[in-house]
C-alpha cells in the first residue's frame, strides 16, 4: 500500500468520525451532507491521484442505493395503488405525473435550444471528426421502436436485476390494479396480500433509512474521488470548456428558475423552502450522478419534508427516473446537436430544429436514470436527426462533469412534478411543508411504522392521527406533533 494512499484513507476515516460526532449532536442532515461535500473536495485536492482506497467507500454506497431501488419501486407502487381506493385515482395520478414530467422536459429542451443558439454554441470550435471511431456507440443507439418494445418485460427477474424501472413499474401496476379490482368485490380474498405488502413496505423503508443515513459519508468519499480525477485531467477540458459552462448554466437555470416558477404557479409553494427541503437529494444526485440511485432519498424527502403523500411520492418519483429526465434527455442532446451544427457548419433550418425538439421529447420516455444515460440519449437523438455521432465521442471528456448538473436537474424536476401532482390532487400537506426539517433518516425509519391498510380505524399507537388509505397521517418525524404530519389532511 502506497503511503499516500494509506494517508488518504486514514484522513477520510478520521473525517468520517468527525461527521459521526456532528450527527450525534443533532446537526441538520443537509448541513452534514454539505460538510461531506466540502471535505471531499479538500481530500481530493490534497491527495490527488492517491484516493485508490477512498473510492470504494463511495461506490459501496452507490451499490447499496441501486440495490434498494427495485424493491422500493415495487413496494411503493403496490402499496400506493392498493391504498388509493379506486382505479380512477390511479388514472388521474398517472396521467398528471406523465403530463408534468414531460412538460418540464419540453421547457428544458426549448431553454437549451434558445440558449445554445443565442450564444452560438460550437461556432469556431473546428471539430476534427474525421477518423473518429464511433463503433462503440452502435450498442447504445436504438430506434424508438426498440425503446418502446423494451418497456414491456419478458423476464421480470432480469429487469429487477438490471433496475429497468419501466418494466418493473408496469408489472407492479398490473399486479396492484388486479388486486384493487378483486378488492372491489371480494376484499377478504386480497386482505392477506395487502398485509404482506404493508409488512414488506415497513421492512424496505427501514432498510432505506439505514442506507440514507450513510449519505454524508458517501458524499465525502465520492467527491474526493471525483475531485482527484478532475484535477489530474483538467488540461483535457479546455477545448470543450464553453460547452461545459453552457450545460451547467442551462441545467441550473432549469433546476432553480424554471422549476421555481412551476412550483409557485402550479403548486403554490415557496420555491426557496422547497429547494431547502430537498437539498440532500440534490447533493446526492450531484455526487452519485444517478437519478435511480437517489430515488430512495428523493421519496423520503418528499414524504417527510415536502408533504407529498406516500401514494404520490411512491408513484411519481420512480416514474421520474425514466420519463422526462430534462438534464439527460432534454438539455444535453439538444446542446450537442446545436454544438455539432455550428462547429461543422451543417445547414439546419427551422423545420430541422422542430424535429430536434420532438426527438428530445420522445426519447425522454423510457430513459434510464443511471450514470451514462446522457450518452445513450444523445446518440439516439443525433442519429435520428442525421447529425454526426463523432460529436458524442469528442465530448465524452466533459460528459462526466456535465452529468453532475444533469442528474441534479433530473432529480429536482421529478420531485417538482410529484409536488405539483400532489397539489392538483388536493393532497399536499402544507403543515409538513412548513414544519422544521426532521432528520431524514430517522424520519424514514419512523414512517415505516405505518399500520396495515386493512385496518379500518386508527389504533392507540397512533393516537389522534387519522388514516387515509391505510397510511397514518402522523408517522413521519422524530417529534410526532401535528405540525409534522405526512399525507393527506
Amino acid at each position: 500500500m502506497n503511503v499516500w494512499d494509506a494517508a488518504a484513507l486514514a484522513v477520510t476515516i478520521g473525517l468520517f468520525a468527525g461527521i459521526l460526532a456532528l450527527s450525534r449532536k443533532r446537526v441538520n442532515f443537509s448541513v452534514l451532507t454539505f460538510v461531506g461535500l466540502f471535505l471531499g473536495v479538500g481530500v481530493g485536492v490534497v491527495f490527488r491521484d492517491h484516493v485508490e482506497y477512498v473510492q470504494p467507500l463511495g461506490r459501496v454506497y452507490v451499490n447499496l442505493l441501486l440495490t434498494i431501488v427495485a424493491p422500493l419501486v415495487i413496494v411503493s407502487i403496490l402499496s400506493s395503488i392498493t391504498s388509493l381506493g379506486s382505479t380512477a385515482q390511479l388514472r388521474t395520478i398517472g396521467g398528471r405525473s406523465v403530463y408534468w414530467l414531460l412538460s418540464l422536459n419540453l421547457v428544458a429542451i426549448f431553454l437549451a435550444l434558445g440558449t445554445a443558439l443565442l450564444v452560438g454554441l460550437g461556432s469556431g470550435a473546428q471539430l476534427g471528426t474525421e477518423g473518429v471511431d464511433t463503433r462503440s456507440l452502435d450498442s447504445v443507439r436504438q430506434p424508438f421502436s426498440a425503446v418502446f418494445i423494451g418497456f414491456f418485460p419478458t423476464n421480470i427477474v432480469k429487469d429487477v436485476s438490471e433496475n429497468n424501472v419501466i418494466p418493473i413499474i408496469l408489472v407492479s401496476l398490473l399486479i396492484a390494479v388486479s388486486c384493487s379490482l378483486i378488492a372491489d368485490k371480494h376484499p377478504e380474498k386480497v386482505a392477506p396480500f395487502k398485509r404482506l405488502v404493508e409488512a414488506f413496505r415497513e421492512i424496505i423503508y427501514r432498510a432505506v433509512g439505514f442506507v440514507i443515513s450513510l449519505t454524508p459519508y458517501a458524499v465525502l468519499a465520492l467527491t474526493a474521488s471525483f475531485t482527484s480525477t478532475v484535477s489530474a485531467d483538467t488540461s483535457q477540458l479546455w477545448p470543450l470548456f464553453t460547452l461545459l459552462v453552457v450545460a451547467f448554466v442551462v441545467c441550473f437555470a432549469h433546476t432553480y428558475l424554471v422549476n421555481g416558477v412551476f412550483l409557485r404557479v402550479s403548486a403554490n409553494v415557496s420555491p426557496v423552502a422547497f429547494f431547502r427541503h430537498i437539498l440532500p437529494a440534490q447533493l446526492t444526485a450531484f455526487t452519485t450522478q444517478s437519478s435511480a440511485g437517489t430515488l430512495p432519498l428523493t421519496t423520503s424527502l418528499l414524504r417527510t419534508r415536502v408533504g407529498v403523500p406516500a401514494e404520490i411520492a411512491g408513484f411519481t418519483a420512480p416514474l421520474g427516473t425514466t420519463i422526462g429526465m430534462p438534464g439527460c434527455a432534454g438539455i444535453w442532446p439538444t446542446l450537442l446537436a446545436v454544438y455539432s451544427v455550428n462547429a461543422l457548419g451543417i445547414p439546419y433550418g427551422l423545420g430541422d430544429y422542430a424535429v430536434l425538439v420532438l426527438l428530445g421529447l420522445v426519447v425522454s420516455i423510457g430513459t434510464a436514470g443511471v450514470p451514462g444515460t446522457a450518452t445513450v440519449t444523445a446518440t439516439t437523438v443525433l442519429a435520428a436527426a442525421g447529425l454526426p455521432l463523432e460529436v458524442v465521442i469528442l465530448t465524452l471528456p466533459i460528459s462526466a462533469l456535465a452529468d453532475m448538473a444533469r442528474t441534479t436537474n433530473n432529480v429536482t424536476s421529478a420531485a417538482v412534478a410529484a409536488t405539483i401532482v400532489a397539489r392538483k390532487e388536493g393532497r399536499l400537506d402544507d403543515e409538513v411543508f412548513r414544519a422544521p426539517n426532521p432528520d431524514v433518516s430517522v424520519a424514514f425509519d419512523a414512517s415505516s411504522q405505518d399500520v396495515s391498510a386493512a385496518e379500518p380505524a386508527p389504533t392507540a399507537e397512533h393516537g389522534d392521527d387519522a388514516l387515509w388509505g391505510g397510511v397514518p397521517v402522523g408517522a413521519c418525524a422524530v417529534d410526532p406533533s401535528p405540525r409534522e404530519r405526512v399525507g393527506a389532511r
